[in-house]
């Protein structure tokens, strides 16, 4: 058992409303004096400053970056949204760098730790365990997992809340919303507000732990009998709001797949898409972080691993029917089906102009494109990805899109993004055409 009193290579979580605050204004303070400085070197010089190029430097993403990793909670979970590089608004080189957000964060030092488990389980919590390892397996926003070993020999992930998440949500997503205003990380004019009260609402629900082990146990009961997948069980013994014990399933991330045998990969990235399909059309509920950290590889069992619920969400009727409608139009590159749909989802308004919807059009259905291919779709060989990345940036900065759609099909949209990025990445081969068609209408089956 690690000594919780030992020097370890962790940073305190910064505590207070008033101290986060005063880090965050700090922040945003340095990234508008970079801008401003950058601009008046350009006029000195007598160029014409490049006042987004200034704001979207990676010196300013890497500033940024360092301070929402060391502060975690809430406001390095919006760090993280920001850094999704599938058809959002921000530079790849800015995302590139806040994508480091999405990969790991900064433990808290063990006598925090120690700290944190005494308040929830009381000071003789160490007896109920023959081991506890001090040192984490892993920290992201909200928290960290350690691994432990119950008393009876229950082998468990204790995912333990960095203190004072909860209470920071709705403060530290005003102050980041205020730093990307100030700091012009966004276009003029982008009403970001109701995207802000939606990740109030979404953190609130992350940072329950016994909610999220009621929706790991819902996962682990849907999946259980499924080879494909494997999810751990939850233990309500050890679990509170700010505990979560699970089980320990032993595997490897999942980006190791990286030099496997394609059919490994085509595989692994064809069961995601068929779960999404599923989770979308049957269950009408959905994991909606794609985070790559959320799926890991059990090599023995040739099964993908679930992890973290905390981001399930309950999916409007109303949105599934349009989804549908909207991949069986794009099956079919059926133009007044895919409006119609836009229109239905809420990516299209009375107020959109001409222009506008005709960039959004054609992005949809590019984004439809896997769908199209006969043979399966070569992801590895597609440039899709950035083609959806830079046909939003053009549609967000250069023709002023302004309309947010229901917080529900971002959500959805983020999650294809990701799964894109996914097979991206491990070059997969997937056959997303004969995925859909169980749940498409009768066109998008007989495409």
């Amino acid at each position: 058992m690690t000594d919780f009193d030992e020097d370890q290579d962790g940073v305190a979580v910064p505590r207070g409303r008033l101290n986060r605050f005063a880090r965050l204004g700090a922040t945003a303070a340095g990234l508008g004096m970079s801008v401003l400085g950058g601009g008046v070197k350009a006029a000195v010089s007598g160029r014409r400053a490049d006042w987004r190029g200034l704001a979207f430097s990676p010196a300013n993403a890497q500033k940024l970056t360092a301070e929402l990793a060391r502060m975690r909670g809430a406001a390095m979970k919006v760090g993280q949204l920001l850094s999704m590089d599938a058809g959002d608004l921000l530079p790849p080189e800015f995302a590139a760098v806040l994508a480091r957000l999405r990969a790991d964060a900064r433990p808290m030092p063990a006598r925090q730790l120690k700290g944190v488990l005494n308040a929830a389980w009381g000071e003789g919590w160490l007896s109920r365990f023959s081991r506890f390892d001090a040192r984490p397996l892993a920290a992201a926003s909200i928290g960290q997992v350690h691994r432990a070993i119950a008393r009876d020999g229950r082998d468990l992930a204790v995912k333990v809340q960095f203190p004072g998440v909860r209470e920071s949500i709705d403060s530290d997503v005003d102050n980041v919303g205020a730093l990307i205003r100030l700091s012009g990380l966004l276009p003029a004019g982008v009403d970001i507000r109701p995207l802000l009260e939606a990740a109030k609402a979404q953190l609130h629900e992350e940072a329950d732990y016994q909610a999220e082990a009621a929706a790991l146990g819902d996962f682990h009961a849907w999946l259980g009998a499924s080879a494909d997948f494997r999810v751990p069980r939850p233990h309500p013994d050890f679990t509170t709001g700010e505990i979560l014990a699970m089980d320990f399933i032993e595997s490897r991330p999942l980006e190791t797949l990286d030099e496997s045998p394609q059919e490994v990969r085509d595989r692994v990235v064809g069961q995601l898409f068929a779960l999404l399909f599923r989770e979308v059309f049957e269950l009408g509920r959905m994991q909606s972080d794609p985070n790559l950290a959320n799926y890991r590889y059990d090599p023995k069992g040739e099964a993908v691993v679930l992890l973290d619920f905390g981001a399930v969400r309950e999916l409007p009727g109303g949105l599934v029917a349009g989804y549908r409608d909207l991949l069986s139009a794009g099956a079919l590159s059926d133009q007044a089906g895919l409006r119609a749909a836009a229109a239905r989802i809420g990516y299209l308004d009375a107020d959109t102009p001409p222009a506008q919807e005709a960039l959004l059009l054609p992005m949809l259905e590019a984004a439809c494109e896997p769908l199209r291919a006969a043979d399966g779709f070569d992801f590895g060989a597609s440039d899709l990805a950035a083609r959806l990345r830079d046909e939003g940036m053009a549609l967000g900065l250069e023709a002023g899109y302004r309309h947010i759609p229901p917080i529900d099909a971002l959500y959805l949209h983020r999650k294809f993004g990701g799964l894109y990025l996914l097979a991206r990445r491990l070059r997969a081969r997937v056959d997303i055409r004969g995925l859909a068609a169980p749940w498409l209408d009768r066109r998008g089956e007989a495409a």
